[in-house]
């Protein structure tokens, strides 16, 4: 059982990783796919998962016993929008520089560090009268220490794509609409696996209540290729989540703004290995320069 317990763990890299990949889902959730105007920002994003039970390879069977843990990260996202325009679309580039902490009780592992650092050359944001669309691609590096299950590091290289959009049922834009994908094509690790892609959707349904805006938030992840390499199956690894989030500009003229959403996993499947289930909490920081 701990032999299996550790393969579960090699999959769970970051955050939450499933089949494969580094980016986490339930960081963006109302008007997720709408890119600010030109300027510098930063955004940090603290998230805590909270891992229940593991499901067996291929099933959403759960595995026996206690299979606990919980993975912190604060992610360090700088983004940058110019005024130049490309295909009539915002210019603009970004960073993201994630500290992680695993405490995996199943494993009695732990450790923390500078996660893999991400570098997006090309963000594009387009504004309509009722609408936004993004799209955007960079690269997840290797740079962090993998030489264990409890490090932060994933071990691998990741290339994402981004797309989405937001869409304003009314005028004054108090309803909207929003999903944002993400596609991650993985690279081999060390010891020569090469986890399957994996694209996530993350969706948000928002409501404006005088300053503050409301909604009904989640996300969707899954493996879209098979994993290789030693132990790897045909198996694909799958999860899903719902939650609720709030959004308050705390000091507006100031361009701070703070975020806080809660997610639930009420489904989730394994694939090569066991993949984790469990619940998101996340705050985020935002201010605008």
């Amino acid at each position: 059982m701990k032999k299996i317990v550790l393969a579960a763990l090699a999959t769970v890299a970051s955050v939450c990783a499933t089949a494969g990949g580094h980016y986490v889902p339930g960081v963006e959730g109302i008007q997720a796919a709408s890119v600010p105007p030109p300027g510098m920002y930063y955004l940090g994003y603290l998230v805590n998962y909270s891992i229940d039970e593991l499901r067996a390879p291929g099933s959403e069977t759960s595995l026996p016993g206690s299979n606990t843990g919980t993975v912190s990260a604060l992610a360090n996202r700088f983004v940058y929008i110019s005024n130049t325009k490309v295909l009539g679309a915002d210019y603009g580039v970004e960073a993201i520089v994630p500290v992680i902490r695993k405490s995996m009780a199943f494993a009695g592992e732990s450790s923390s560090g500078i996660g893999d650092v991400y570098l997006g050359p090309l963000v594009l944001g387009w504004h309509g009268g009722n609408w936004d669309a993004v799209a955007a691609a960079g690269l997840w590096f290797d740079n962090a220490n993998s030489d264990s299950i409890s490090k932060p590091g994933n071990g691998y290289k990741s290339t994402m794509l981004t797309g989405g959009g937001t869409y304003y049922f009314d005028a004054a834009k108090s309803w909207s609409g929003s999903a944002l994908l993400r596609y991650e094509m993985n690279s081999k690790d060390d010891r020569g696996f090469e986890p399957g892609d994996q694209v996530t959707m993350e969706w948000g349904i928002g409501k404006t209540v005088g300053p503050v805006q409301l909604g009904l938030v989640g996300y969707d992840q899954w493996q879209t290729s098979d994993d290789t390499g030693t132990g790897a199956s045909n198996d694909r690894a799958e999860r899903h989540a719902i939650g609720v989030e709030v959004v308050y500009p705390l000091m507006k003229e100031a361009g701070v703004m703070l975020k806080a959403a809660y997610y639930d996993e009420y489904s989730a499947k394994g694939g090569s290995n066991p993949q984790a289930k469990g619940s998101t909490l996340r705050f985020t920081f935002v201010k605008a320069f």
